[in-house]
């Protein structure tokens, strides 16, 4: 028998005092209230400030940043265009209504538009809104799960504010599907960036990473390598597409004969769209290409061009002559990202037995095609009715091409480099050689 000091001190015992007193935590109001007024206290500043307060004043201070950053231009727009007397009966508010409507846009809100209903999001805003939240948290708010909740929901009640301020020009008038769309899209946006502002985001994925298995860890790395490495190639095809088609650009600017002030508010919005278009690029590495339009298709081994709307970001896509020929092998990139996805893997020494590897390979191709599809779906939509319902890629096909050439090239690198791999093939090939072996000796007797 142990005395009851070292008894009180084994692991079972620990544990089961540990669990006694969570469940006597949760069942005491008293105790439970206690723990609630810790976690909205925290601590906050020389004022003594709980620190959530921070958080909100954070969450808010980003949703109204990056809502004058959509308002400033609409005004300007309006007073540059309010001598013209065709525009008399609109008044200010009406430009604050639509900036509102667009920056609801940019949260992955929809919008009525006629008979048709623009689902479009420009990443552009999206990204505005991720990275003003993240330098608001940042900046003005505690590093505590408080204040990275608080943030949340301080950014939430702006954003229900824009919802009922612009009424049916916003994603009200689209249903309730479309709030509903708004609301789910703020959230992530503003949860992923007050939450790496905060430093609590990274803290839990690393807490969650650690959760893993080590070799299903490596394969979430790597795909994360693959997708990084295709959105850079999509980034590169970009830059390239623009420089090669500036002149078909500088035609579109001259038709559209605007002033100076104009010309940079049209660069503005085309800045808005800019990610839009490196994910469709990244589509077209990837093989399967876009569309900009029913009926039309830009991909490497073919483009099928029709009419586009006057934008001079768009005088910058491929054309019928740039397609076919060498470009027909641009998706050996994807090969290529996944054999540095396989590297990765095998830098990792996270493998304890033989089928280690190959199930880190196949985590490695799955997260590669989930990110690659998620990105192409966010993407695309509609921008208007008719051919033009359909804009961006198949987030299905794209995310199966991914998924299967990224497969192939990690396999090439990762499973030969790795020594458990290699001891099960070698026992495997040893064990059939002896059977082969016996199996005469047995039918000659």
């Amino acid at each position: 028998m142990l005395p009851d000091a070292l008894r009180s001190r084994t692991p079972g015992a620990a544990r089961a005092t540990r669990a006694g007193a969570a469940l006597g935590a949760l069942r005491s109001p008293r105790a439970t209230a206690r723990r609630l007024r810790a976690a909205l206290s925290g601590y906050g500043g020389d004022d003594g400030a709980p620190s959530w307060v921070s958080g909100l004043l954070a969450g808010v201070q980003a949703a109204v940043l990056s809502l004058l950053v959509v308002t400033a231009p609409a005004l300007a727009a309006y007073v540059a265009t309010s001598a013209d007397p065709s525009n008399a009966d609109v008044g200010w508010p009406r430009a604050v209504v639509v900036a509102g409507a667009v920056w609801l846009l940019g949260h992955g809100g929809m919008l009525p538009a006629g008979a048709t209903t623009i689902t479009f999001v420009p990443l552009g805003l999206s990204a505005l809104v991720l990275f003003v939240a993240y330098a608001s948290a940042r900046r003005s708010a505690y590093p505590t799960a408080s204040a990275w909740w608080a943030g949340v929901v301080g950014y939430l009640a702006l954003v229900v504010v824009v919802l009922v301020g612009v009424g049916g020009a916003g994603p009200a008038g689209a249903g309730a599907a479309a709030v509903v769309r708004t609301l789910v899209g703020a959230t992530v946006l503003v949860t992923v960036g007050t939450g790496l502002g905060t430093a609590q985001l990274g803290r839990r994925v690393r807490r969650g990473m650690r959760r893993l298995p080590p070799f299903v860890a490596a394969g979430v790395g790597g795909g994360v390598v693959v997708g990084g490495l295709l959105l850079l190639s999509g980034a590169a095809v970009t830059c390239w597409w623009a420089f090669s088609g500036r002149a078909s650009t500088g035609d579109v600017i001259t038709g559209l004969r605007v002033d100076l002030l104009g010309g940079a508010l049209l660069a503005v919005a085309q800045l808005a769209v800019v990610p839009n278009l490196v994910a469709w690029a990244t589509a077209w590495v990837v093989g399967p290409g876009f569309s900009v339009g029913a009926g039309t298709l830009y991909s490497p081994a073919e483009v099928t061009a029709a009419a586009l709307p006057a934008l001079p970001v768009l005088g910058s896509l491929p054309t019928e002559r740039a397609a076919g020929g060498v470009l027909v092998v641009v998706p050996v990139l994807v090969v290529l990202a996944g054999a540095a996805g396989g590297w990765y893997v095998h830098r990792a020494e996270a493998t304890s037995r033989g089928r280690h590897a190959p199930a880190a390979v196949g985590v490695l191709a799955v997260t590669a095609a989930l990110l690659l599809g998620a990105l192409t779906l966010a993407a695309g939509g509609a921008v208007g009715p008719g051919r033009m319902a359909v804009v961006g890629g198949s987030a299905l096909l794209v995310a199966a091409v991914t998924g299967g050439l990224a497969l192939a090239g990690a396999a090439v690198v990762a499973l030969p480099a790795d020594r458990h791999v290699r001891a099960a093939v070698a026992g495997t090939a040893r064990a059939t050689a002896d059977r082969v072996r016996r199996r005469p000796a047995a039918s000659d007797r």
